[in-house]
């Protein structure tokens, strides 16, 4: 590929002698030799010992960096990974090494204005709005012990409960005093419905099945279930009025027709945002398809790095690493670089679109437009402008954050 390009680096003369006299001091203080104490062998005596080809490993490691810098400066190259690095030749007078650089790939921007993407038109319906409300009682409902009554559907029955698979009793299938919310799918199929219609201090065996896919070997296994009723709890939706209307933050609405109004934008908010996300997906893309670009397997792999790197701090965060979360799901470290591949690839391929879409609409931001973005960021995360560029990790970083998002508002405006 053309944005592939192989460069021998020589290093030679004093620069390498410094290299393995750096070196053997290194190594004079790690090895013991006849009459000299460690660190105070003579050069000489070293080598007869030990061999000069014992100073090149850590004379590479200093020649190496001193190598990449004289790359940089010779050349005009920017590697977007890290480079390739081969070691082609070493003896006691010189080292060269083959620098594998992968540039930017050529991109060709197509049409990215213009994309004739209808963008929906955000609509809510009154059994939206209803359904909206009802979660709201939900989540403000008052749990209360039904002293009589029978357990119905979204009560929480209170059990004593014991399970018997072939006469036996089943490992992990007793409980006491167990909270079971009816209708919450916690219990194999049954469980929860054959409770409907008990009363506190009731018993009864429940006769069920396993799912035939259930674990343990217990797939499509009978199972009988012992089962007494402690205690029947129910949930007490609140009624709608001014007082509901006060817990929801709403101190204006006073009629149940205003919560409705207020509810609906709400609901038809949230439902632009979503509209408008996927819109600008939609923009991104098709405005990708026009592009016309070559992807290295390795820049995909760089970023399927990265985010794999991402996914690693999300698990610490959750008390996991990448090995136990291999352990729990069967996905190893190959199988989740093969499930993040396509991800990679779109995010490299959206990335170099609105750089180039930056580029030919000659986006920039002057210095103090930049610096006053990163006073704003910093105030909206609670943080200092210094923790801000750290976390970015310069001032740069926030202008290049900029103008992508810059690049983006142009595509999905169309304009």
């Amino acid at each position: 590929m053309k944005n592939v390009h192989e460069i021998e680096i020589k290093i030679e003369g004093k620069e390498w002698e410094n290299c393995l006299d750096k070196s053997f001091k290194k190594k004079n203080k790690e090895v013991k030799i006849d009459g000299f104490r460690k660190g105070t062998a003579p050069k000489e005596m070293y080598l007869k010992k030990f061999g000069i080809e014992s100073l090149y490993m850590d004379a590479v490691d200093d020649a190496v960096s001193i190598a990449y810098d004289k790359l940089l400066k010779d050349n005009s190259l920017v590697p977007v990974i890290e480079p390739k690095l081969d070691v082609k030749n070493i003896d006691d007078k010189s080292v060269t090494f083959l620098f594998t650089i992968i540039t930017k790939p050529e991109i060709k921007l197509g049409e990215y204005k213009n994309l004739k993407i209808q963008k929906e038109t955000a609509k809510v319906t009154k059994e939206e709005i209803k359904e909206e409300i009802e979660n709201l009682r939900s989540k403000f409902a008052e749990i209360t012990v039904k002293e009589s009554g029978k357990i119905e559907d979204k009560d929480t029955a209170v059990i004593n409960f014991k399970g018997y698979v072939d006469s036996k009793e089943l490992e992990g299938g007793s409980g006491e005093n167990f909270p079971l919310e009816i209708g919450s799918n916690t219990f194999i199929p049954g469980f929860e419905s054959g409770l409907i219609g008990l009363k506190k201090g009731d018993k009864k065996t429940l006769e069920l099945k396993f799912p035939e896919n259930y674990a343990q070997d217990l797939g499509g296994k009978d199972v009988k279930f012992d089962v007494e009723v402690m205690e029947i709890k129910t949930r007490v939706l609140p009624e709608i009025n001014e007082d509901f209307f006060k817990d929801l933050g709403y101190d204006k609405v006073t009629t149940k027709e205003e919560l409705e109004t207020e509810i609906e934008n709400v609901i038809k908010e949230r439902k632009e945002k979503d509209i408008d996300d996927k819109y600008l997906e939609s923009c991104l893309e098709k405005a990708t398809e026009n592009m016309t670009v070559e992807l290295n397997k390795e820049i995909i792999d760089d970023e399927v790095h990265r985010m794999i790197h991402q996914f690693e701090e999300q698990l610490k965060m959750q008390g996991l690493n990448l090995e136990q979360y291999a352990q729990f799901t069967g996905v190893t470290h190959e199988k989740l670089h093969e499930q993040m591949e396509p991800e990679a690839t779109k995010r490299v391929k959206y990335r170099y679109l609105l750089e180039e879409v930056a580029e030919k609409e000659k986006i920039d931001f002057k210095d103090e437009e930049v610096e006053k973005k990163a006073n704003e960021m910093a105030e909206n995360y609670g943080i200092s402008k210094e923790e801000l560029l750290q976390a970015y990790g310069s001032i740069e970083v926030v202008k290049y954050d900029m103008k992508m998002r810059e690049a983006m508002e142009i595509i999905r405006a169309g304009k």
